[in-house]
């Protein structure tokens, strides 16, 4: 089914139904809220009249064919190559109606169809010329405060279950090795590489699996989105049947996100990290502190960046299956607040979708 433009935008951002809810201290007990602004409906109001007239350009009908009993006996007739020429729209107004939405009113527009007539013994050229005046609603269910085209607020609420739901899915589990594996540890830190964890490295076919071992939780602060999740890593080698070394690190992350060049863009930093080391082959207890040190500061600067690497092109794909990365998004914002996050943008309102959309209906 088609989905008009509008909708492909509000849906590039969160796949959900939308709505508007005051006050805003019950934003981070909704799952999403989308607002439409008054400088978007006037954008709306200007681009619609464009779109529609670029739309009919060469808008073409099937034919029609048919018959009909007259007097004298029964005429057949056809329609074909229906098309409509110069249609130009003379008056476009829109109204804010306050609880309803917003009313869009196109009045005084003339167009030339063409096309031509088959009856009973021939044919002639037909041209119409016509006009219509039509009001119609267009967009429903907006409130108009703000200065910004589009807003979204996204609660905890609806985030933190789907954070649940992907641990569940076996989502957060990843295999790294080979020349992945190797360019991982060239990361520089400040503490020396233990001689076991080197020997393991270079032996044959090393591999680093990791994955979330409790369900993640995540909450929302002016200072960002925190995410608490305990994770498990396994360094397997193909010379043995056991792991050489299986750690769990308890971790939470401050994340803070962006969006430019149509990439998301997550920053994070460690707010709070520690190692549990379960298994380790032919170890010391010496050796394990170090080892649990140099650890700690590897989760740090080589692990949770790895994983931002895998989550910013997974969830912009996700946002550009949507069709967000057809929209010229302009001064994106992401603003946390306590208990959910708002985004604030302006965009540019996407012409040739609505006339690609508008001409494959009316063929």
């Amino acid at each position: 089914m088609e989905r008009s433009a509008a909708l492909l935008l509000v849906l590039a951002l969160v796949n959900i139904s939308c709505c508007c809810l005051d006050p805003p201290a019950a934003y981070g007990f909704t799952g999403a809220v989308c607002r439409l602004t008054y400088p978007a409906a006037v954008v709306l109001n200007e681009k619609t009249t464009e779109v529609i007239q670029a739309a009919f350009q060469h808008a073409k009908y099937p034919s029609v064919e048919g018959q009909r009993s007259i007097g004298f006996g029964t005429v057949k007739y056809g329609f074909h190559n229906l098309e409509i020429h110069n249609l130009s729209i003379g008056k476009s107004e829109f109204e804010l109606k306050e609880n309803e939405g917003i009313g869009i009113s196109i009045s005084n527009v003339s167009a030339v169809f063409k096309g031509t007539i088959n009856y009973g013994y021939g044919s002639c050229y037909l041209a119409v010329y016509g006009r219509v005046r039509e009001p119609s609603d267009f967009i429903k269910n907006i409130q108009l405060t703000e200065n910004r085209m589009l807003y979204f607020w996204i609660s905890d609420g609806l985030l933190d279950p789907l954070m649940s739901a992907a641990h569940h899915d076996g989502r957060f589990i990843r295999n790294i090795s080979g020349t992945e594996l190797t360019d991982l540890f060239q990361t520089e830190l400040s503490s020396a590489r233990p001689e076991l964890l080197n020997k393991w490295l270079s032996s044959e076919g090393p591999m680093l699996k990791a994955r979330s071992v409790s369900v993640p939780h995540m909450w929302t602060t002016t200072e960002g989105t925190s995410v608490r999740a305990v994770a498990g890593v396994e360094l397997l080698l193909d010379s043995q049947d056991m792991p050489a070394l299986y750690f769990e690190t308890d971790v939470t992350v401050v994340v803070n996100a962006s969006y430019a060049e149509k990439k998301l863009i997550l920053k994070a930093t460690a707010d709070y990290k520690c190692i549990f080391i379960h298994k380790c082959y032919m170890i010391s207890l010496k050796m394990e502190e170090n080892l649990r040190g140099h650890l700690q500061e590897a989760v740090e600067k080589m692990g949770i960046p790895k994983v931002i690497s895998y989550l910013e092109p997974e969830l912009t794909a996700l946002m550009d299956e949507q069709g967000l990365n057809l929209f010229d998004i302009i001064n994106p914002e992401v603003l946390p607040q306590d208990g959910y996050v708002i985004v604030q943008l302006d965009f540019g309102f996407p012409q040739h979708l609505l006339v690609e959309f508008l001409k494959r209906t009316l063929n």
